[in-house]
């Protein structure tokens, strides 16, 4: 695709994400949620933290509270929020609108999820620096992968809200159908619970759930104590959600109101 070609797609989505990020300043609650939520979270599970005996297994309260912290941006600031917005606007018939005009599919859904993924960014970083001053988290052993795993969580955090709303019918039932992958995800991918102190039999098994390989690269990346061989699974693992993400919102998502 030439450079013209890719200039007004970039206008359009521009337009779109600030749109979308006037209307998320506009809802109160929404706003709460994105930017409030992922950053007291971490601090409930922290008498639980304190108990745990990381120190056998390479780990300290810093950087399990900043593997928490960047996992509930994923699951709070953008996969819920994003899950509401994208119910809100199919209903509205924002989305069908968009469709009659200019911008193609894949450039109305990125140009929505784009405000909840930038707030998901903007807050892994402060939660990030907060830990690694506050909580003595330090710096990151390996910060690429650090880096690899908080992009690949934002980016398949937002196709599964695409896909999520695909199956809520209702702005007030998208809390209802975000449910399950919360709550799987913060108990099984690492998050309020270090896969570290998990039996093997079921790290294993939480290892394929949806947004594990990003945690595992975010914790691996701060603790330098992944293999070579163990970041080319959680990001083949992490690859093959996003493409399966990507393919059934293709399939499945609706762009008329389900009434």
């Amino acid at each position: 695709m030439s450079t013209l070609a890719l200039a007004p797609a970039g206008r359009r989505l521009r337009a779109l994400a600030r749109a979308e990020l006037t209307l998320l300043g506009r809802n109160r609650g929404a706003l709460v949620t994105a930017l409030l939520v992922p950053l007291a979270l971490p601090f409930s599970v922290r008498p639980a933290v304190d108990r745990m005996d990381l120190k056998a297994r390479g780990l300290n309260a810093g950087t399990v509270m900043v593997t928490a912290a960047i996992g509930f941006a994923f699951l709070f600031a953008v996969y819920t929020s994003l899950v509401s917005t994208c119910v809100a606007r199919r209903e509205e018939l924002v989305l069908k609108r968009l469709r009659t005009g200019e911008p193609g599919d894949a450039e109305i859904l990125t140009g929505t999820a784009l405000p909840a993924v930038c707030v998901g960014l903007a807050q892994s970083v402060v939660v990030s620096v907060g830990c690694a001053v506050l909580l003595d988290a330090g710096a990151p052993e390996a910060p690429c992968l650090t880096v690899l795993g908080v992009l690949a969580g934002l980016v398949l955090s937002a196709a599964l809200a695409a896909l999520t709303a695909a199956f809520t019918r209702t702005v007030e039932s998208a809390q209802v159908t975000a449910l399950p992958l919360v709550f799987v995800s913060m108990l099984g991918s690492g998050m309020a619970v270090p896969a570290e102190v998990l039996p093997d039999r079921l790290v294993s098994v939480c290892e394929l759930l949806p947004l594990s390989p990003a945690i595992r690269l975010v914790r691996g990346g701060w603790t330098g104590q992944l293999s070579a061989y163990e970041v080319l699974g959680a990001v083949a693992t992490a690859v093959a959600w996003t493409l399966l993400a990507v393919f059934a919102v293709r399939r499945w998502f609706r762009w008329e109101p389900r009434r």
